[in-house]
């Protein structure tokens, strides 16, 4: 008896029962019913009303959880081991009283994120369309701009699609207009595809955004890009906004606006890689859309860059807790 609750405290502990056991929680973590117990909470967003085309990610998040049982603890190039780090948990999803109506859903999520925020705790967010980013970055709105290291195909930098200003393509935009993003400290990497317009990269350019189209991106190399990305976002605060479709829709055909010729698995990985050290303050995974992927690759593509950033996350709230003491 004494064993079976040890693994129920312990998510590492959790991780040695068999994959197939249990309820799929993100990572098999405990399920977070006081916030204030643990530092990082993994958190869905099941809403996709807001693409501009097909739908589909809604289901992201119950499918990413599924294909996160197959994570582990410890990392195997960093050797880091974010559960030994800090107390790691699911927060289950936003509960929505209004997915008809995008701007209220995003209010929906504010007011969840919020919750978790005023508790001291950084979330890792699981959606859900691009356009969930945008009530998360409020949340952080009291303490300023932040910098932002953006992986995408797109710059989602528009200004309005069919009547709405608060589109899976417009976040960024709103987020820099609302004075939650500074644009000089946001980098957009992979960006690439053809657009009837060119309005959402001029303004990303205009506005001071580094962006990395997949051209650069394969001229300088995953290390150059780690020097630039950490050259813009600097020292101060920043998010990780990580869109399924930066991939190339061979390792990623689960989403919904899918673009030939994009980053590699390996490639992102150790882009994020690169990233350690800096000052995160969250991050999400979006634009999993499940029904474009019988196989489920796509879900397990999401969950195992959410595991790198979790490992990043983890190592920059341990610091964060450390400065505190002293």
């Amino acid at each position: 008896m004494q064993e079976k609750d040890s693994i129920k405290r312990d998510p590492s502990e959790t991780m040695k029962a068999p994959k197939y056991m249990g309820i799929p929680t993100f990572m098999r973590t405990p399920l977070i019913t006081r916030p204030s117990e643990f530092d990082i909470a993994m958190i869905g967003v099941p809403y996709d009303g807001a693409v501009s085309n097909r739908p589909g990610a809604r289901h992201g998040p119950r499918e990413i959880r599924n294909a996160s049982t197959m994570m582990r603890s410890i990392h195997h190039v960093t050797r880091v081991n974010p559960y030994s780090l800090c107390r790691i948990g699911d927060a289950g999803d936003v509960p929505f009283e209004n997915v008809y109506d995008p701007e209220a859903a995003h209010q929906d999520i504010t007011q969840f994120f919020s919750r978790v925020h005023s508790a001291g705790v950084v979330a890792l967010a699981a959606g859900g369309d691009h356009s969930i980013t945008l009530p998360i970055l409020r949340t952080h709105a009291s303490k300023g701009p932040v910098g932002l290291i953006h992986i995408d195909a797109h710059t989602d930098t528009w200004d309005g699609s069919m009547g709405s200003k608060f589109t899976h393509g417009t976040p960024f935009r709103r987020a820099v207009e609302e004075g939650l993003l500074d644009p000089k400290r946001t980098v957009q990497i992979g960006i690439r595809g053809t657009q009837n317009t060119s309005e959402g990269w001029d303004y990303s350019h205009d506005n001071g955004m580094r962006v990395i189209f997949i051209e650069e991106f394969l001229r300088l190399g995953v290390q150059a890009v780690i020097a630039e990305t950490r050259r813009v976002v600097g020292k101060g605060p920043a998010y990780i906004s990580f869109d399924i479709d930066g991939l190339d829709p061979v390792y990623a055909p689960g989403t919904g606006t899918p673009e030939v010729g994009g980053l590699t698995t390996i490639d992102a990985q150790a882009l994020l890689r690169g990233l350690r050290g800096s000052n995160l303050i969250g991050a999400d995974v979006v634009e999993v859309a499940p029904p474009y992927d019988p196989r489920g690759n796509t879900a397990l593509v999401g969950a195992t860059m959410m595991y790198e950033i979790l490992c990043l996350l983890a190592e920059s709230v341990a610091v964060s807790k450390q400065e505190k003491q002293k």
